[in-house]
């Protein structure tokens, strides 16, 4: 499988309040905070935690701090990834 690269330079942080008001059929929190508290979303189809280590929080030399955010960066890759092509399967369906 080819890996698509997608651009993320002028993506940002955004709070759950930005989307308040709007439709939101998904959301996925992965810190204990957020799902702690994420507000209600009316009509919301689906809602997924997955909680990952805080790369913030990461101690020692940096370079061993450099390796707990590429850690943590991979498995979001691998969690997004595969919730992706789930999704693209049951939208063939």
């Amino acid at each position: 499988m080819q890996e698509v690269g997608i651009d993320i330079s002028n993506h940002r942080s955004k709070h759950v309040d930005e989307f308040i008001g709007e439709k939101v059929e998904t959301v996925i929190t992965v810190c204990g905070n957020a799902n702690q508290d994420c507000p209600i979303f009316p009509g919301l189809a689906n809602r997924y935690h997955w909680g990952f280590d805080d790369p913030a929080d990461a101690t020692g030399s940096e370079d061993e701090k450099l390796a707990v955010f590429r850690r943590v960066r991979d498995e979001i890759q691998r969690v997004f990834t595969a919730y992706g092509a789930g999704r693209l399967d049951s939208a063939k369906k």
